[in-house]
């Protein structure tokens, strides 16, 4: 067991180290976190139609960790992204490889042409229907996966931090309503909710640090104590299951 300084210790040093990009390597692959496996693979999803086109924005590609998986790309493959520090990451990664990064600030105004992608590809990141719907070609597809309004609320109920409701509503039901009144129809959909294992406190910690907007005041001195509670139930039955929520569409113009 730690101490109560060795354990505030240790979480410091976790909120310390770097984060870059949308990539959680650093729990995930050491599996101290581990997502149970969805229904569906977005990867499958798209990379076939990626395949057939000449066209593709990637929207919100993070530091293009998931973008650069999926080459060989169509020759005129653009990325945006909205997050400042990842702007300089993903132009590093792509830039090299023929891919355009556009930093935007504003999902209502594109810098892209009435009509030009034969795909739209959308993993996580926000994005106004009407918007996707004015830069696709007639025909063309829009694939999205979306982090759920549900996701991740059991932390915020174990830290016992605030639960933003805002986000309550999107699901699958009202994404698709909100694309298909742009007149845009969705040719396949399907959602999910898991559970992300984790397996020591510290991976709570930097999970938290890569994702502000959950607890947005959270900081490891404010929230020591449920902290040490987290670590203690941790300690006692070996993880802690938070629940995730993802939800998939395809919608056609």
């Amino acid at each position: 067991m730690f101490s109560n300084d060795e354990l505030f210790s240790f979480l410091i040093k976790g909120t310390e180290r770097p984060f870059s990009g949308w990539d959680f390597s650093y729990i995930e692959k050491t599996r101290r976190m581990v997502e149970a496996p969805l229904s569906w693979s977005y990867a499958s999803k798209i990379l076939m139609k990626i395949r057939k086109v000449e066209s593709l924005l990637d929207m919100g590609t993070g530091g293009g960790e998931f973008l650069s998986m999926l080459q060989p790309l169509p020759k005129n493959t653009y990325a945006t992204e909205g997050y400042k520090p990842n702007v300089p990451i993903a132009r590093e990664r792509l830039e090299p490889i023929g891919v355009e990064v556009i930093e935007i600030n504003d999902d209502d105004n594109l810098p892209f042409d009435n009509n030009y992608f034969e795909l739209v590809i959308n993993r996580h990141s926000s994005y106004s229907p009407q918007e996707v719907n004015r830069i696709l070609k007639p025909n063309s597809y829009f694939i999205t996966q979306q982090v759920g309004g549900l996701n991740n609320i059991e932390l915020n109920r174990l830290l016992g931090a605030k639960v933003y409701n805002e986000w309550k509503y999107w699901n699958l039901s009202n994404a698709v309503k909100e694309l298909e009144e742009t007149g845009m129809k969705a040719i396949g959909k399907e959602e999910d909710s898991y559970p992300t294992r984790i397996y020591d406190v510290g991976a709570v910690v930097y999970y938290l640090k890569a994702i502000p907007w959950q607890i947005p005041d959270f900081t490891v001195e404010k929230y020591f104590d449920p902290l040490k509670k987290i670590y203690n139930k941790i300690q006692k039955d070996g993880y802690i299951d938070i629940g995730s929520h993802r939800f998939l569409i395809i919608a056609q113009k």
